[in-house]
């Protein structure tokens, strides 16, 4: 398997996996920490095996299949385990996915995370898939081999049906749950190589639609969410926090905080005070009758607005160095030797993850302090169990952690575990299980936000009119620079958060170079679903848009012209799809592209404009994505719709606005999400293509703003260069 960029620059191979268990028949495979290890090989040496399992098969027929991956509503619970099942040959009707029975990196960890558990960057599938494949192929040729010695057969006479294996020359038929009542998983397992895995067209579920296992839980209500939580002897926290960070309790009235019933103490947080009671509408209650004032700190005198002019001026400042995330041959030499040269400026504003699941999280902490139990739904186990145990200065081991599903998280609940170890602080403080909810008001308030940022982008032309230089400079915050401010450690030299879609893989311009000038501006700050492709296409793509217009040209020939096959054959579609060249009447169409983590992908957009009112309506969007392999190709297509569906809001209405530190959006009357009225028809086309797959929980996202962008200029011919495109921006463009 070759190995691929993972995010932060993370590049990884194939990993290692075996070991077995009790419990019927069993297989456990580790994904060793050592990424050069073989399928069946021993365990590396720094990463010895345990009793723990991947495939669990019961002498009923039940497959428990491990799937490691947060399930968030992208429907990993069951993309992953359909891997493994495909190449066990598992009935699907007899699987059941579980989370891994102990939370340890060494043997399930997400290899394009490096061993990590962390459910962000469209990894599940990408980093799972080649090792899910090898752990089912392995399982299936250890119950061939079981079946082979008890028939007294060669193995290679028998074949698999689903949950069955077959010698057809006796017509003789067993079953796995059969086999699992007499079955010897051997010392040593059969070693797997990619070449004895199924061919693609011996796919069962591979490139098949399956019905969601977590769908039917949701609609009846019984799926737990870290919410539904409820702990014998646990007690409610709501937590008042600094309005900017780096603040701290300075003075604190709590008196009427005290007095509300149902209050039984008031604890103060390194960074905010925490009231604690018998229910949330108390603890809620009173936490907003406290009065604390809070001690200074830089960010307590932030302006978002003066900074974003602060931060396009650094942009196009090319005497101002940045950190080079792209380079691919001299791009400054060739701007310099360019016949024409264009130049283009966009911004784009702080947004809110807006996850409907509030912030939640439940702990309670052993009396002597040296252990802790946590109950929460988060897309990062690792940095859970790395930031509880540096909090409370125990091992890892002493964690015990129980996942839920997750109510929405976009990037929010993959980052700082700030709620978990509010929780942890608080339950060692009480000596009692404490479960900490905030409310609305307080996760916007305090809040880690997509950052904003400036864009300045050049392209050089030869006299030939080829497209020959290209220098994008991004003026903004580090994601990665504020995480590692949280952990103490140095920042990183590069932001992948950031920079994402920026490396130009869909136009491949032979001199090309994108950087990242840091700004350390102190907010809080987080990756959001789409990363920094979402800033970076609406840049890229408006800028092509307005290169296009230029020149003359069509904007989809243009860009054909430029883009690499598999995103030619995207612009084709969309062009197909939304009918390109037939005139409208009232509305316009815009097209845009988009490519995060190798995954392509095509949009085109049809809106109208409001003059008088500045309101934008889209009507249309047709969109085409290019993942590579689509395990399942219509939960690729919801992906990528509800991808459509999110970023509308952060390109129509959504941002955050900063004055004086403090955040001025309370609440959704208004940080404006998206609303069943400006739902526009959306169509998806998925291509499945002969490359392996990479991911499309995000991709829906970084398509709109350009789209929809591009359709407002060629619309009414003014360009709106700063997100979002709110009525009062449409109006102040158009002079109206």
């Amino acid at each position: 398997m070759a190995a691929f960029t993972a995010p932060e620059g993370m590049s990884v191979t194939r990993r290692d996996f075996l070991k077995t268990s009790t419990a019927g028949l069993s297989f456990a495979f580790t994904l060793a920490a050592d990424p050069r290890a073989l399928i069946g090989e021993a365990a590396a040496a720094d990463a010895p095996l345990s009793a723990n399992i991947w495939v669990t098969i019961a002498t009923d027929g039940t497959i428990s299949i491990v799937s490691p991956a947060a399930e968030l509503g992208q429907g990993t619970f069951t993309t992953l385990p359909a891997v493994l099942a495909d190449e066990l040959d598992a009935d699907w009707a007899k699987v059941k996915p579980v989370y891994p029975p102990e939370w340890n990196e060494k043997k399930y960890g997400n290899p394009g995370w490096g061993g990590n558990f962390n459910t962000t960057a469209s990894l599940a599938t990408r980093g799972y898939f080649t090792p899910m494949r090898m752990a089912g192929a392995q399982a299936r040729r250890v119950l061939l081999d079981a079946v082979a010695a008890k028939w007294n057969v060669p193995t290679a006479e028998l074949s698999t049906e689903p949950s069955i294996v077959v010698h057809k020359a006796s017509s003789r038929r067993i079953s796995y749950g059969e086999i699992a009542s007499f079955a010897k998983v051997p010392a040593e397992l059969p070693r797997i190589e990619e070449k004895d895995l199924k061919p693609a067209a011996s796919f069962r579920y591979i490139g098949k639609d399956l019905p969601r296992i977590d769908v039917p839980a949701k609609v009846t209500g019984a799926a737990v969410y870290g919410i539904d939580v409820q702990v014998p002897g646990m007690v409610y926290a709501a937590v008042l926090q600094s309005p900017y960070e780096g603040g701290t309790p300075m003075t604190i009235d709590d008196a009427q905080a005290r007095a509300m019933p149902g209050v039984t103490d008031v604890i103060r947080l390194p960074a905010g005070v925490a009231v604690v009671g018998n229910s949330v509408e108390a603890t809620q209650t009173a936490k907003n009758r406290l009065k604390v004032t809070w001690t200074d700190a830089p960010a307590a005198r932030r302006d978002s607005e003066r900074a974003l002019e602060d931060f396009a001026a650094v942009a196009r400042d090319k005497s101002r160095p940045g950190n080079a995330f792209t380079t691919v041959g001299d791009a400054k030499t060739a701007m310099a030797k360019a016949a024409r040269v264009f130049r283009g400026e966009y911004r784009t504003r702080y947004t809110y993850h807006a996850q409907m699941e509030p912030m939640n999280a439940t702990a309670v902490v052993a009396p002597d302090g040296q252990s802790v139990e946590i109950w929460v739904g988060t897309q990062n186990p690792t940095g859970l169990h790395n930031e509880v145990a540096r909090l409370l200065g125990i091992d890892r081991s002493n964690i015990r952690f129980h996942q839920h599903v997750v109510g929405g998280g976009y990037g929010r609940r993959g980052g700082p575990q700030d709620v978990v170890l509010e929780a942890v602080r608080l339950s060692k403080a009480l000596g009692k299980p404490v479960k900490v909810i905030w409310s609305r008001e307080d996760d916007l308030a305090t809040g880690k936000f997509r950052p904003m940022t400036a864009h300045h982008i050049e392209a050089g032309f030869d006299a030939a009119g080829k497209l020959v230089a290209w220098h994008h400079r991004v003026a903004a915050e580090s994601v990665q620079g504020y995480r590692a401010s949280l952990a103490g450690t140095p920042p990183p030299a590069q932001d992948a958060v950031i920079m994402k879609g920026s490396l130009l893989l869909q136009y491949p311009v032979a001199d090309r170079l994108s950087e990242h000038v840091i700004q350390p501006w102190g907010a809080r700050l987080c990756s959001v679903r789409g990363v920094g492709s979402f800033s970076n296409s609406f840049a890229i793509e408006s800028f092509l848009d307005e290169i296009a217009k230029e020149l003359g040209k069509d904007p989809i020939d243009f860009r054909i012209g430029i883009a690499e096959p598999r995103v030619q054959e995207l612009l084709r579609t969309v062009a197909q799809m939304s009918d390109w060249n037939r005139k409208r009447e009232g509305t316009a169409l815009g097209v845009a592209v988009m490519e995060k983590d190798e995954t392509f992908a095509a949009g085109v957009a049809e809106v109208s404009v409001d003059r008088a009112s500045g309101l934008v309506k889209v009507h249309n969007i047709w969109a085409a994505i290019d993942a590579g392999i689509a395990v399942q190709p219509k939960n690729l297509a919801a992906q990528t719709e509800g991808g459509i569906v999110w970023g509308l809001g952060h390109v129509l209405r959504e941002k955050i606005t900063i004055k004086d530190g403090r955040v001025q959006e309370t609440n959704f009357r208004d940080y404006l999400v998206p609303r069943m009225s400006d739902m526009p028809n959306i169509e998806v086309k998925v291509l499945s293509t002969n490359n392996p797959p990479t991911g499309a929980g995000e991709d829906g996202v970084p398509l709109v703003a350009g789209a929809v962008g591009n359709a407002i200029a060629a619309l009414t011919g003014v360009r709106i260069r700063e997100l979002p495109f709110t009525p009062d921006r449409v109006r102040g463009a158009l002079g109206a």
